[in-house]
């Protein structure tokens, strides 16, 4: 992404104040439709009006209805970071960053090699739902105080708390077509916080996966143990472990919207140079996909693995995927470099495709029906936003059930410092 171009109507970030993201033509707003207020809920008694796509029950995913300018979007800042080592033990520091060393063009990266043998997978059966995050905020939470939380009820100055890719399933939702999601979301002391919990159709395909999927989704960590090295004088070590429990994550900070967020999500790697740009700008995403060998093989990338790939990395700031083509064996034969602030000028000519500015807003619009809906103060109360393809955002309220995520130690923590600021 362009960094801090204030005045440049191409770049993917204005200044540091609210700024609206590049648009083309085609995504400008011609039919005057405004984000919608508090007063624009409406009971749905007939098929939902275009200037209005939500009702106190329901919220529209329908694309068109999100077809507006851009939302305002400031430009992420990264307020901490830490990383989970190999038992996936917390650390309140970046131990766990790698470097990014760029591999020839044509690499001949063997992403097999080791599954058998050298890989220790995390258990994906268990939840952490928001924990980590957590204990990042206790560990820090003198930089999310401000006045303004020092003289409120509010124990943050922040509307929401979530992993990035809680985010990343909202945005690309007015084009998925085939996985639905479960958002639970509690409210605590002003803060909402947006956990994912896994729907049935997940987990019946997490307990039913192929050997070759399972041995895939090795891959693309394989593929980082190509091109990440451990500190800046170093060589990658393809003969290492690959071990998934071990993570680096950024947290940033930013708003969409009239909406403060404070987000975080596991980074591969960081530019070498030393003059590079300061974190998040400096990250690196790594990918791979299948090669591609005819147009429409390249028209699909730019469909359908762009929109994932683009709001992924948007989201936090990181301005390039790195991107490993492997054939249908397994090993890299091409990489290919995706610059975040042109993937929109990639996908212009593609036939009704995604537009950045339909996700953006959809989430935005989202998050405005989730402030409005959770209503209830109580860390034992979850509100569990339901969606499908083809359907509406729909809700149920849940106290004390299986779906609560907030942890006691958490609850309690907070409290209790936040009652000694304000004693009764």
């Amino acid at each position: 992404m362009d960094h801090h171009r204030s005045h440049n109507p191409t770049s993917s970030y204005h200044s540091q104040s609210s700024y609206k993201r590049q648009r083309d033509d085609t995504e400008r707003n011609h039919n005057g439709n405004k984000h919608f207020r508090p007063n624009n809920y409406h009971h749905q008694s007939g098929p939902p009006s275009r200037q209005n796509p939500v009702s106190p029950q329901a919220l529209s995913t329908r694309r068109e209805l999100y077809e507006k300018d851009f939302p305002l979007y400031k430009q992420p800042v990264e307020v901490g970071c830490f990383s989970l080592d190999s038992k996936r033990r917390f650390f309140n520091d970046s131990r766990q960053l790698r470097y990014y060393a760029e591999p020839d063009r044509n690499p001949n990266f063997d992403l097999r090699d080791g599954y058998k043998d050298r890989f220790i997978k995390r258990d994906d059966s268990v939840k952490e739902k928001l924990d980590h995050i957590l204990r990042w905020i206790l560990a820090n939470r003198s930089k999310l105080m401000t006045r303004t939380t020092t003289a409120s009820s509010c124990a943050l100055d922040l509307n929401f708390v979530t992993w990035r890719g809680h985010l990343t399933k909202l945005l690309t939702t007015p084009y998925e077509t085939r996985d639905g999601w479960l958002l639970a979301v509690t409210r605590f002391r002003g803060t909402l916080y947006i956990s994912e919990v896994e729907t049935e159709a997940a987990r019946r395909e997490r307990d039913n996966r192929t050997e070759r999927h399972e041995e895939m989704m090795y891959w693309g960590y394989k593929f980082e143990q190509y091109t990440c090295t451990d500190n800046v004088q170093s060589l990658p070590d393809p003969g290492g472990v690959v071990n998934t429990n071990e993570a680096f994550c950024t947290v940033v900070q930013t708003r969409l919207a009239d909406h403060k967020l404070l987000f975080s999500g596991e980074v591969d790697c960081r530019d070498k140079d030393p003059n590079a740009p300061a974190a998040p700008a400096c990250y690196v995403e790594l990918k791979t996909s299948a090669e591609i060998c005819t147009p429409k093989q390249r028209s699909n990338l730019h469909r359908f693995k762009l929109l994932k790939w683009w709001a992924q990395s948007f989201l936090p700031g990181v301005p390039r995927v790195v991107a490993g083509f492997r054939d249908h064996e397994g090993v890299v034969i091409d990489v290919e470099t995706f610059h975040i602030s042109k993937i929109s000028h990639l996908i212009k000519n593609e036939h009704n495709c995604w537009k950045p500015t339909v996700c953006m807003n959809f989430c935005s619009d989202f998050l405005s029906f989730v402030k409005h809906v959770v209503t209830e103060d109580n860390p034992g109360v979850v509100y569990l936003f339901s969606w499908e393809p083809r359907r509406d955002v729909t809700y149920s309220v849940h106290r004390d059930s299986q779906y609560s995520f907030l942890p006691h130690w958490y609850v309690e923590e907070i409290t209790s410092s936040q009652d000694s600021r304000h004693p009764s």
